[in-house]
C-alpha cells in the first residue's frame, strides 16, 4: 500500500533535507548536478514550490522553500527523487536505491530564523571544510542570493527586507556570512532537521498549533543520535 504524502501548511517556509542511501555520494559527475537542479527548477514551478536557498553536498542536500499547498512539497520531492535516480542509475549504470528514505522537514520561523536558515544551508561546504568561504562552491545558492541574480529562484520577504534596492539586499546579504553561525543555532538546526521539527520559538510553535490544530511536538535535548558511519549532515 504506497504512503500517504505528507500534509504541509502553505504559504509557510520548510528546511528540506535528503541524504544518500547509507550516505553514499549522490553526485558524482559535475553533469548530475546541472541534471538535479533542472529537474528542481521544472518541477518546483509545476508543484508549487518557492525555492529561496539550497545547497547539494556530495551525498546529501539541503533547500529552503515554500509551499503553495499542503502537497506541494510532498510531490516535487518524490517526482525529482524518483527521475533523478533514474538518471544515476542509467547514466553511472548502478542499481538500487540512491535515497535514504523519505526527506526531512523543518517548518522555519520567518522573522526570527529564515535568514539563518539560508545562512545555515550556504555555509555547509565550508564547515565540511571544502572550501573556505561559500562563494568557492558551485553548487549553492550563495552566488544567487549574494549576487542578485536570484534567476529561477524565488526571494522570501525576509531577504527583501535587507535593503531598498537589489545591491543593497545583496551587501547586507554578504555581510551576514561575515561571522559563522553561533553553537546554539548550529544546534538548533541541527536537531530541528534529524527530529522534523520546527526551528522557532516556543511562542512560535504555541502559535502554529493553536491557528492550524495541530500538534508539533518538541526535540530532545542534546546532540543528535548518530545513525550509522559515514560523512555527517553538517
Amino acid at each position: 500500500m504506497p504512503r500517504r504524502a505528507r500534509m504541509y501548511i502553505a504559504d509557510l517556509p520548510y528546511h528540506i533535507m535528503q541524504r544518500g542511501n547509507n550516505r553514499q555520494a549522490c553526485f558524482l559527475e559535475p553533469e548530475d548536478y546541472l541534471f538535479y537542479l533542472e529537474l528542481w527548477r521544472q518541477l518546483a514551478r509545476r508543484y508549487g514550490v518557492a525555492v529561496h536557498g539550497y545547497v547539494l553536498m556530495t551525498n546529501h542536500i539541503h533547500f529552503l522553500v515554500t509551499p503553495e499547498t499542503g502537497t506541494s512539497i510532498s510531490r516535487t520531492m518524490k517526482d525529482v527523487g524518483s527521475r533523478y535516480a533514474q538518471h544515476i542509475n542509467k547514466t553511472h549504470r548502478r542499481t538500487g536505491t540512491l535515497w535514504e528514505g523519505r526527506h526531512r522537514a523543518s517548518l522555519v520561523q520567518s522573522e526570527r530564523y529564515l535568514l539563518t536558515c539560508m545562512r545555515y544551508i550556504e555555509l555547509n561546504p565550508v564547515r565540511a571544510g571544502m572550501v573556505s568561504r561559500p562563494e568557492e562552491y558551485g553548487w549553492s545558492s550563495y552566488h544567487s542570493n549574494g549576487r542578485g541574480d536570484t534567476g529561477w529562484l524565488t526571494p522570501h520577504d525576509e531577504y527583501r527586507r535587507l535593503g531598498a534596492t537589489n545591491e543593497e539586499r545583496c551587501g547586507a546579504y554578504r555581510e551576514l556570512f561575515a561571522a559563522q553561525l553561533s553553537e546554539q543555532d548550529l544546534q538548533l538546526m541541527r536537531n530541528a532537521a534529524h527530529y522534523c521539527q520546527p526551528v522557532g520559538d516556543d511562542r512560535f510553535r504555541q502559535q502554529i498549533e493553536a491557528k492550524y490544530g495541530i500538534r508539533l511536538g518538541y526535540m530532545k535535548r542534546g546532540r543528535p543520535r548518530s545513525n550509522g558511519g559515514g560523512l555527517p549532515i553538517f
